[in-house]
């Protein structure tokens, strides 16, 4: 199950522990196609988070985001890796291995 962020729940769900937040569009084909890459790594046991840059903006202007779909690593609350684009899951796997 994906955890839903938005403007309360944003700081405290990225605080602890490594976690993936898919920083997305409805509007975006590539970010509808990257869900079914997601939704498998997230059945594997990744904590996924998503966030809708339509609705809140604020923290998409934060980090920066300008592409969708976007994708920032936390460890421990700190930025630990960033990128955009569509993902497979092998190339999605290399990306958070290369953190652990």
């Amino acid at each position: 199950m994906f955890v839903e962020l938005n403007n309360e729940n944003f700081e405290n769900e990225t605080n602890n522990g490594l976690k993936l937040v898919d920083f997305y569009t409805t509007w975006c084909k590539f970010c509808v196609n990257q869900q079914s890459v997601l939704e498998e790594l997230n059945e594997s046991g990744f904590w996924i988070g998503k966030l809708d840059c339509d609705k809140y903006p604020q923290i998409a202007s934060k980090y920066g985001i300008s592409g969708f779909p976007s994708f920032i690593l936390f460890k421990n609350g700190k930025i630990a890796a960033q990128f955009s684009g569509y993902h497979t899951k092998s190339q999605l796997l290399n990306r958070l291995t290369a953190v652990l």
